[in-house]
């Protein structure tokens, strides 16, 4: 099974950008539909972006479309979420999750397959 690790949270103003990392370990990591969630404090997790296994699907959820975007190496078994003009309101824990269904990542169901540990992002205004 897929394992997953984020990285590249931090602290930055707001309208800067950072680039989150999701490693995965395993030889089946291409085979993963992915998508990005976050929590922010005192508030449900919720969906970002997700990315189909090929990469030929992408959808975002509105509040973060034009700003983030969502991608994939799967030579580099990772996963990515470039995120620009970052807002006070995108203060949260991000996570990765892979799921072998696209439509459930979409869906944002809770018991997907595969969940990161999470990674802080922390956008001062």
């Amino acid at each position: 099974q897929v394992q997953l690790v984020e990285s590249g949270g931090g602290l930055v103003q707001a309208g800067g950008s950072l680039r989150l990392s999701c490693a995965a370990s395993g030889r089946t990591f291409s085979s993963y539909a992915m998508g990005w969630f976050r929590q922010a404090p005192g508030k449900e997790r919720e969906f970002v972006a997700a990315i189909s296994a090929g990469g030929l699907r992408i959808y975002s959820a509105d509040s973060v479309k034009g700003r983030f975007t969502i991608s994939r190496d799967n030579a580099k078994n990772t996963g990515y979420l470039q995120m620009n003009s970052l807002k006070p309101e995108d203060t949260a824990v991000y996570y990765c999750a892979a799921d072998k269904s696209y439509s459930r990542i979409r869906a944002s169901v809770a018991s997907l397959e595969v969940w990161g540990q999470g990674t802080l992002v922390t956008v001062s205004s």
